[in-house]
């Protein structure tokens, strides 16, 4: 099994490392067997991104807004092992 590695880059300017650092925390936790690790990388200039072995999955910029945990989960699970079910984290369908 590969282990993936999910890079944050934050805007130290902007004192978003709490916010990087938590989404951390949530990743190794829903990803604790799948990930190698999570890092953090200070940037600057407002930038808030997510990569999964070097691949952005989601840009602050490009969005116009901050992510939701549980899209980050998504967009990581259906890379990683998209059979996962995330419970209540998962995308909820009207149709059943």
């Amino acid at each position: 099994m590969s282990k993936y590695i999910v890079e944050i880059t934050y805007c130290t300017q902007c004192r978003w490392l709490l916010r990087a650092a938590w989404l951390a925390q949530e990743l190794l936790t829903t990803f604790e067997q799948d990930l190698y690790s999570v890092a953090l990388r200070p940037g600057t200039g407002g930038i808030f991104e997510v990569r999964l072995n070097d691949a952005l999955i989601f840009s602050r910029k490009e969005a116009g807004r901050f992510p939701e945990s549980k899209e980050i989960k998504q967009l990581v699970r259906d890379r990683v092992d998209p059979d996962r079910h995330l419970g209540h984290s998962d995308k909820t369908t009207l149709e059943d």
